[in-house]
This record gives structure tokens, C-alpha cells and sequence, in this order.
């Protein structure tokens, strides 16, 4: 799987082509659908009034944004395209979230982020849950994702929550097992699982074996198991020679 960063943005309304704007946005970056710690937040002072419906919803007040930066400072445009990079874009109602970052782009002269770059988390879970109500509030619960930081709409607190959904409708936790119907199949056939091994971590985790766990672990095997141990085909325990 590629770098993939996970978003979300709350604004002063609905629409940027009546001149609503960003006020907060937030990314959590991904690898192998993983987050790896890295993270991107910023509020951002609009320029303008809140709608008072919008602010009910997230709980921003322009009184709270008076000292945070423009989009167009460094910190906030340049910090955000540099956070982003290249990487696929994932976000729920991803129209939505393009639009508006699109929009403040657009505003100071830079490029847009095409749709090809985004993955939309609705348009997923539309065609996993056809006919069944699939905001964010409602997929957390399908998936059994506490909501219990959730007073309010904020996009920190949703781009966490988005990525454990984005991770289920990849799959799960168990999507290295892809279990599927494969391939056309005679009268009478049985189904054919086919098991899709999507291959080793891009970047493998740590050890977390002590030197003195893994010489234990080789003592109980030349003790307890001696030759009918299987960790005598191979070499990382070295006990071919044990």
C-alpha cells in the first residue's frame, strides 16, 4: 500500500462559492493503512463571520480563532501541501473537503488538488452498506469505534475516527486474508476461496524480542523440543547446528 493521509475540515458554512472558508483542517498520515504517528493540524482564522448552524455543529467561535493564522501563512498553506505531498487523499463526502481546500488554493493562486487523488470514505461505504445510513457517527458504531471523544464535530478528533473506519472498509484488522469467491466454477463445484497475501510491511516493525527472551526461547527449544522442533529448519534461531 502507498502513503496514504486521511482528512477532515470544519468551516464557517456550507458552500465555498458563497464565500465560506476554512477554519480548522487536520491529517493523519497512513502507511499500509496504519497510522505511523505523524500528524498535521491547524485552525485558521476565516476572514469572516460563522454561520451560526455551523457553529453548533463544531463548536468553533470566530472569538476562539482571533489569533490563529490566515490560510495563506507559511505555516498553514505551505506546511500543509509540504505535509501532504504526493499521497492519496482520504476523506469522507470528499467533495466536500476538496472543494473547500480547493477554494483557498485557488484564492492565493495555487494549484488545485485534482479528484484523482482523493478517496472518498462515503462513496465506500455506500457500496459496502447499500440502502443503510453511512455518516461517520454511523459507520463508528457499525465498526464498534468508540465515539467517546466526540462532543463535537472537529476535524482532529474525526480524522482519528476516519482512519479506523477507512482501515474496516479496507478489510479490518484482518484484511492480509482476503477471503473471496474466485474465478467461474462448474455445476455442482464447490466455492474456491482464494487467500490474497498482500505481501510484507513496507516498513517492517521493530523487535520487540530481548537478548535475553531470544536465548531463553533457544534454550527451551534444545531442552524441550530437541530435534522435533520445526525452528530447526531455519536459521534465525540458529539451532541448526543446536
Amino acid at each position: 500500500m502507498a502513503r496514504e493521509i486521511v482528512l477532515d475540515t470544519e468551516t464557517t458554512g456550507l458552500d465555498p462559492r458563497g464565500g465560506h472558508r476554512l477554519i480548522e483542517i487536520a491529517c493523519i498520515e497512513l502507511d499500509d493503512l496504519i497510522p505511523t504517528g505523524r500528524s498535521f493540524h491547524r485552525y485558521v482564522h476565516p476572514e469572516r463571520d460563522i454561520d451560526v448552524d455551523a457553529e453548533r455543529v463544531h463548536g468553533i467561535s470566530l472569538k476562539f480563532l482571533a489569533d490563529k493564522p490566515r490560510f495563506d501563512d507559511i505555516d498553514v498553506v505551505d506546511a500543509f501541501l509540504e505535509f501532504i505531498g504526493e499521497a492519496t487523499l482520504v476523506a469522507h463526502n470528499a467533495a466536500f473537503d476538496r472543494d473547500f481546500i480547493n477554494a483557498e488554493l485557488e484564492r492565493l493562486g495555487r494549484a488545485r488538488l485534482p479528484e484523482r487523488r482523493w478517496v472518498d470514505t462515503l462513496g465506500l461505504a455506500q457500496k459496502r452498506y447499500p440502502g443503510m445510513y453511512n455518516s461517520l457517527d454511523a459507520l463508528c458504531k457499525r465498526f464498534k469505534i468508540s465515539l467517546a471523544e466526540r462532543e463535537k464535530h472537529g476535524a482532529l478528533v474525526d480524522t482519528k475516527l476516519l482512519a479506523n473506519v477507512y482501515l474496516e472498509l479496507q478489510g479490518g484488522r484482518e484484511r492480509g486474508f482476503d477471503l473471496s469467491i474466485g474465478g467461474a466454477r462448474a455445476p455442482g463445484q464447490s466455492d474456491v476461496v482464494v487467500v490474497r497475501n498482500y505481501g510484507p510491511r513496507p516498513r517492517p516493525l521493530a523487535p520487540r524480542l530481548t537478548e535475553v527472551e531470544h536465548a531463553l526461547h533457544i534454550a527451551f527449544i534444545r531442552e524441550a523440543l530437541k530435534e522435533v522442533a520445526v525452528w530447526l529448519q531455519f536459521d534465525e534461531l540458529d539451532l541448526a547446528q543446536a
